[in-house]
C-alpha cells in the first residue's frame, strides 16, 4: 500500500484531503521492523510518531527496574509515540513489535513545524492527535478501573 493510502486510513490524518495527504507523505520515512524490537524506551527523548501499516506493537509502562507491564497495543493504521510532538518530548512509555510491523515514521519536530506552515492541514492533523490521546487516556482509564463496556 501506498503511503498516502495508509495516512488516509490512519487514526491521526485521516481528516486530510488528498492534497494535504500527498504533502505529509513526502514528511514520512517507511521501516519494517522485525518481532521482538524495541522501538523506543520510556523516559528516553522522543524523536520519531510512528502511523502502522500492519502489524503490532505492544506499549508497556516500565513500573520499576525489573516490571513491565503493557497497557495497550496499537495496530493497523494506529499512531503512536504522539510524545514526539509535545513537549517535554519524552516518551511515556516503552514500545515493542509484537509481530513484524510495517510502519510509516516522521520527525515530530518537522511534522510539527508542517501544522504551523500548512494551519488548514495543521488544524487537521492536531484534531486527530487530540483523538488519539482521548482514546488512549479513555483506554488507560478503563484498564484501570477493571472496568469493560459488558459491566
Amino acid at each position: 500500500m501506498d503511503k498516502v493510502e495508509v495516512l488516509k486510513r490512519s487514526d491521526l490524518f485521516h481528516e486530510l484531503d488528498d492534497k494535504q495527504l500527498a504533502l505529509v507523505a513526502e514528511l514520512g520515512t517507511c521501516h519494517v521492523l522485525d518481532a521482538g524490537t524495541i522501538i523506543h524506551r520510556q523516559g528516553f527523548p522522543a524523536e520519531l510518531i510512528h502511523v502502522i501499516e500492519e502489524g503490532l506493537v505492544a506499549i508497556i509502562l516500565e513500573v520499576g527496574p525489573l516490571a513491565q507491564r503493557q497497557v495497550q497495543a496499537a495496530s493497523n493504521f494506529e499512531s503512536y509515540g504522539f510524545s514526539a510532538m509535545i513537549p517535554p518530548y519524552a516518551f511515556t512509555a516503552t514500545a515493542r513489535a509484537l509481530e513484524e510491523t510495517k510502519e510509516i515514521t516522521f520527525n515530530g519536530r518537522q511534522l510539527f513545524s508542517f501544522c504551523t506552515t500548512h494551519p488548514d492541514a495543521g488544524f487537521k492533523i492536531m484534531q486527530g492527535l487530540a483523538r488519539v490521546i482521548g482514546e488512549r487516556l479513555r483506554q488507560a482509564y478503563v484498564q484501570l478501573l477493571g472496568v469493560t463496556d459488558e459491566d
